[in-house]
């Protein structure tokens, strides 16, 4: 048998891909402008600071508000907050 005629055979590492059905957990927004979106943040602040600022750059019309809970303890979205947003970024850095 010479090289050209050898055969390699290996598995792909990726695995076998199945299908995952999605489901939306709520409607898409149509426009950002004027809408009220919380950053919700704990962990490390050295990702979610930066996110935030270049949020805010790039989207001036939104109402930003932000609950940054840098730290172990993770201070959840009251009642009102979660009626009043619109939207919430979570973030966990550690």
């Amino acid at each position: 048998m010479t090289e050209q005629d050898k055969v390699y055979k290996c598995l792909n590492p990726v695995g076998m891909m199945t299908s995952v059905d999605t489901f939306p957990l709520a409607t898409r927004i149509d426009t950002l402008d004027g809408k009220t979106i919380y950053i919700s943040a704990s962990g490390e602040p050295d990702i979610m600071m930066p996110l935030e600022e270049r949020l805010r750059r790039a989207y001036p019309n939104v109402n930003w508000e932000k609950k940054h809970t840098y730290g172990i303890d993770v201070d959840p979205l009251s009642d009102e907050e979660m009626k009043t947003a619109d939207a919430l970024i979570q973030g966990v850095a550690w």
